[in-house]
């Protein structure tokens, strides 16, 4: 037992946690437990007024049920999967080409779990439900620790499904377009490493993309949107804003109104005649989406807050069904090691 943590960093960052730092929140101490710590997440104790709750952790089920499954998938060989994804799969993991940079292992099961729901055999998936909002595509969110290297993520989804599009056109899973989403101007242009022709590339950088598939990489097409820049309002709406002096710094409308098709053109540019297209919402922790079982409880006045990032750009990009998968990149800060969920 110990009642204080002497030594923080117990696991290796380029395997599965063998053990971990249990809480015991009867008697408010710590010590070191075998195995994985179940992902989770901890609510304060209901009617507690003390200033050091230690709070109630609540165990994601749906997560828990996932990784042993994505696990036992792996070291079976990744059935199921494309010859493509499976060289991407074995390229991530060669020793040869990681002499210098490694993945962490919390990277390389995020990617994994994506494809694994993507391409896995449905015999692996039996009871596995990822309820969704009763939209027209999927959103599946990748949560990582702060500075276990998202954007990383983020190449490695586009390469895997431009490539494997790029060489099967015909398999509907895959998609060579991506519509990028960020918070915020400064962010957006740290998002320009997504860009296959930029300089500082991370498939080059990070040695994400075999150096014979970059051309093929390069046939697909990225657009990267500040999110502020989607928000468009009806014109009425507009020239209140602009009267009352509201409108953000960021956002360049001017006194007009577009069509659903002409903001589909506007957004989407060479890629707004594609029928299938992923969307990456970086930094998701600042959008939300109203819960469907919360009816009337967080309803506030004005348009922008009816609807979130995640709300706003899911109903224009449903509305005009040209999303296939909707992945969110979200982050959170931890006192502890990191986790997938």
């Amino acid at each position: 037992m110990a009642r204080n943590i002497d030594k923080l960093i117990i696991n290796s960052p380029h395997e599965e946690p063998k053990q971990y730092w249990f809480y015991d929140r009867e008697n408010r101490d710590f010590h070191i437990r075998d195995g994985r710590r179940p992902a989770g997440y901890v609510m304060a104790t209901p009617n507690s007024r003390a200033f050091d709750d230690p709070g109630i952790f609540v165990e994601i089920d749906l997560v828990n049920k996932i990784r042993p499954r994505v696990k036992a998938w792996r070291e079976a060989g990744y059935s199921g999967v494309t010859g493509i994804t499976k060289r991407l799969l074995e390229h991530w993991q060669d020793p040869e080409e990681r002499r210098d940079r490694r993945f962490f292992f919390c990277q390389l099961e995020a990617i994994e779990t994506l494809i694994w729901l993507t391409e896995a055999p449905d015999a692996d998936k039996v009871g596995i439900d990822i309820r969704g909002d009763g939209g027209g595509f999927e959103r599946w969110c990748s949560k990582m620790a702060t500075g276990s290297g998202k954007t990383i993520i983020m190449a490695m989804i586009i390469t895997w499904n431009f490539l494997n599009k790029v060489t099967n056109p015909t398999d509907a899973r895959f998609s060579k377009y991506a519509l990028v989403v960020a918070p915020g101007l400064t962010v957006k242009s740290r998002l320009h490493v997504l860009y296959p022709a930029n300089e500082e590339n991370y498939y080059e950088e990070f040695n994400i993309v075999p150096a014979s598939l970059m051309d093929k990489l390069r046939q697909g097409k990225i657009v990267i949107h500040n999110w502020h820049s989607l928000a468009w309002d009806t014109q009425d709406k507009i020239d209140a804003k602009i009267k009352k002096k509201q409108l953000r710094s960021v956002d360049k409308r001017k006194h007009r109104e577009i069509s659903g098709e002409a903001y589909i053109k506007q957004v989407l540019g060479e890629m707004s005649s594609a029928r299938n297209v992923i969307v990456l919402n970086d930094k998701a922790h600042h959008a939300w989406r109203v819960n469907p079982e919360a009816a009337g409880k967080y309803i506030r006045t004005g348009s922008e807050r009816q609807c979130g990032r995640g709300n706003y750009l899911g109903g224009r990009i449903r509305q005009n069904s040209q999303a296939e998968r909707y992945f969110e990149m979200f982050r959170y800060v931890s006192n502890t090691f990191f986790a997938f969920g």
